[in-house]
């Protein structure tokens, strides 16, 4: 259950914290380090709430108490970025897929930056400059991962953003709004124009409904502008990375978007001095389902 948050004082500190899992390894003779990435990658915060009177803490030791500890969960938001620098001019964007993706044997071309479908089975059609993919399975880490398109040669090739390695008939799988992705293929809704800015923060949903909650929150890394046919597509890098797939039709909150959290313990506490003036603080983990 959502529990509402109070809304009769702003906090007086907020401390967003990005976690991932990262594991280390290194080698004790050549000193060569591997690294692996894992699922798990979410926010935490430590909120502190100004001193107030019994009158005004009581709004939030009864909000702290409805959360019964981990059970119950409430919506967030980066409280000095209540409204995003971008212009965009509606509430959601939705996902939107401009391939089928799916497995493709690949070249790779260093000097060009160019993905090629060896098989000719237009892999890329429908895909714009601007759209994310992300590409798994190379023999080399370097042609795996989050690409962006520059430009599209054709139907079987496209330019990217960053370097490759060359290589030829490499089994892989191409795919977009999918687990493990920094950069979301979007759509607006209605008639929505304007941009989305750097630093602005986006709420993955669970439906495609103006009714629907937030599953994931993340940061737009570099700005976004319309692109595509009749400029009603967006390609958002984000941080972190997808933690699942975007579903067909799911909604994608610019306007005030919030996280889902929880206590970050099932102990809750307070402190109230001689002058019956209280102080608030908890601390909150970013809701993980699945």
């Amino acid at each position: 259950m959502i529990i509402d948050i109070p809304t009769n004082h702003n906090f007086a500190t907020v401390k967003f914290t990005l976690n991932r899992n990262i594991a280390t390894s290194r080698s004790a003779f050549t000193n060569k380090q591997r690294l692996q990435e894992y699922d798990g990658v979410f926010w935490s915060a430590e909120v502190t709430l100004p001193p107030m009177q019994r009158a005004d803490a009581l709004e939030w030791t009864t909000f702290l108490t409805r959360l019964q500890g981990t059970k119950n969960t409430f919506l967030l938001g980066d409280p000095s970025h209540t409204t995003n620098a971008g212009t965009y001019d509606g509430d959601f964007l939705v996902r939107s897929n401009q391939i089928s993706g799916g497995s493709v044997t690949l070249n790779f071309t260093a000097s060009t930056k160019t993905l090629t479908d060896a098989s000719a089975s237009d892999t890329f059609d429908g895909s714009e400059a601007g759209d994310f993919i992300l590409v798994a399975g190379a023999s080399n880490d370097d042609n795996n991962g989050t690409f962006k398109i520059t430009s599209v040669t054709s139907t079987n090739a496209v330019v990217v953003d960053r370097d490759i390695v060359d290589a030829t008939s490499q089994s892989c799988t191409v795919n977009e709004n999918v687990k493990g992705i920094t950069g979301l293929n979007l759509a607006r809704v209605g008639t929505a124009s304007g941009t989305i800015k750097k630093g602005d923060y986006l709420a993955i949903h669970d439906a495609g409904t103006t009714t629907s909650n937030p599953v994931q929150y993340v940061l737009a890394v570099e700005d976004s502008t319309a692109h595509g046919f009749g400029n009603t597509l967006y390609g958002v890098r984000i941080e972190p990375k997808l933690r699942a797939d975007l579903p067909s039709g799911h909604y994608v909150k610019f306007a005030s978007p919030k996280g889902q959290f929880r206590l970050a313990s099932n102990q809750t506490s307070w402190s109230v001095n001689e002058a019956s003036i209280y102080g608030l603080a908890f601390t909150a983990i970013e809701v993980i389902n699945g």
